[in-house]
């Protein structure tokens, strides 16, 4: 659950009462969802901006719900209730009102969330005059609108500076975490990472549940014994095994420890799994150790020609030492392609500059919508901007690029792109 991307998802589940009550469970498309939510919550003569800043508040809201798995985490089997004292207002067949209906059609998927940080934002709100909260104030927004404020501005004034707004997410189907078969002792891969990722997390609130280092997707001894304090002390069955019992009560704390589904969250960063040394990897080795690594490889590759990504296949071969190799070049390191934790940490600093990069210049370009093909190509002053903090991996690199280009990334010594 911590390395999930958020997605939009088609359509959503409400449940037509409180959480622990019986009530009807309607699955409803998600833009359906929206509108629904937005003409039962707000005004069709408001501004148009504020229509935009509450209809991204209810998108960014609903979508925290889904990427937190909130109340399938806590065994339910919906995503949403239609209930304002814990979510928002859903009236089952009520009438969809035409302007909202077409702002809905044009942003349902985007949503805010905080810079450097995964999640949609929980952005709570209230009407601002029977109920006021630390979020958006619906009326209140209405009067920025009408004093000339737009949609963003609005939602920096209650959310915070430090947003940011993700547009065109992708849009697929819900998908629960867990990995649909228990996790055991031998198992390898990125489930399992996940696992040890929100057991180390879990375990600074409550340390009696060891850490596991290095975090490397190997599910050893050191992995079960931590999934069996766990156990204890919540009080599941111990077996050692990740279960889906066992890995929904890890998602609930995890959500619950960084407070994902708050206001005021301490934040799901791109990297709260670290790809930490594993031991020395060389060719002939075999496991999920040598997986991570090519994984690194392969998007270190995705931008300099001189690396060949290897097969991500676990298998430490000729082609994972050659990639090693440039890699250990490139940071001035011995060229041996053994993987000490030297060239591990040069190549998984390079890996995570150059992640950090790729997702949010992925926002900025998205936020320039059509004009960010034209606005990389001239780089006119006004927007070249934007990008001026981005290593050569992504900056505008003076001129219209033509054809016959070449060009590759730069490290400097110890895998720092520049």
């Amino acid at each position: 659950m911590p390395i999930i991307i958020p997605y939009v998802p088609r359509t959503i589940t409400v449940h037509l009462g409180l959480p622990a009550q019986w009530a009807e469970n309607v699955t409803v498309e998600f833009p359906e969802y929206v509108k629904n939510v937005a003409s039962s919550e707000i005004y069709p003569t408001w501004g148009i901006s504020a229509i935009r800043a509450n209809v991204l508040a209810i998108i960014s809201f609903a979508l925290n719900r889904v990427y937190t798995e909130f109340y399938p985490s806590r065994g339910y089997s919906f995503q949403i209730t239609s209930t304002t004292q814990y979510d928002q207002k859903f009236i089952r067949g009520r009438n969809i009102f035409e302007n909202i209906s077409q702002v809905v059609d044009e942003i349902f998927n985007d949503y805010i969330r905080r810079q450097g940080f995964v999640e949609p934002l929980s952005a709570k709100f209230c009407n601002g005059t029977t109920s006021t909260c630390d979020g958006l104030s619906q009326w209140g927004s209405q009067s920025m609108a009408l004093q000339g404020y737009n949609s963003v501005e609005i939602l920096k004034h209650y959310y915070g500076g430090d947003i940011e707004l993700v547009v065109e997410a992708p849009i697929r189907d819900i998908t629960l975490s867990y990995p649909g078969s228990p996790l055991r002792l031998g198992d390898t891969g990125p489930d399992v990472v996940v696992v040890q990722a929100m057991l180390n997390r879990i375990a600074q609130n409550y340390p009696a549940i060891p850490k596991i280092s290095p975090a490397s997707g190997v599910f050893n001894q050191a992995t079960r014994e931590s999934v069996l304090v766990f156990q204890r002390t919540f009080y599941l069955v111990r077996d050692g095994v990740v279960g889906k019992a066992t890995w929904y009560k890890l998602v609930y704390l995890y959500v619950g420890v960084l407070q994902l589904a708050e206001l005021i969250s301490k934040g799901q960063t791109f990297y709260a799994v670290q790809f930490q040394f594993p031991g020395i990897l060389r060719e002939g080795d075999r496991g999920g150790e040598v997986e991570v690594l090519q994984y690194m490889l392969s998007v270190l590759a995705e931008l300099d020609s001189s690396i060949q990504a290897p097969a991500i296949d676990g298998i430490f071969g000729q082609a994972t030492a050659r990639a090693v190799r440039e890699c250990q070049r490139k940071a001035g390191l011995l060229p041996d392609a053994v993987v000490d934790e030297e060239t591990w940490n040069a190549i998984y600093d390079a890996f995570v500059q150059a992640e950090i990069f790729f997702q949010r210049d992925t926002v900025r370009a998205q936020s320039l919508g059509e004009e960010a093909v034209p606005v990389l190509a001239s780089a006119p002053a006004e927007e070249a901007g934007r990008f001026a903090d981005t290593p050569r991996l992504g900056q505008y690199p003076g001129r219209a690029l033509e054809l016959g280009d070449r060009d590759g990334v730069q490290w400097e010594q110890g895998g720092t792109l520049v």
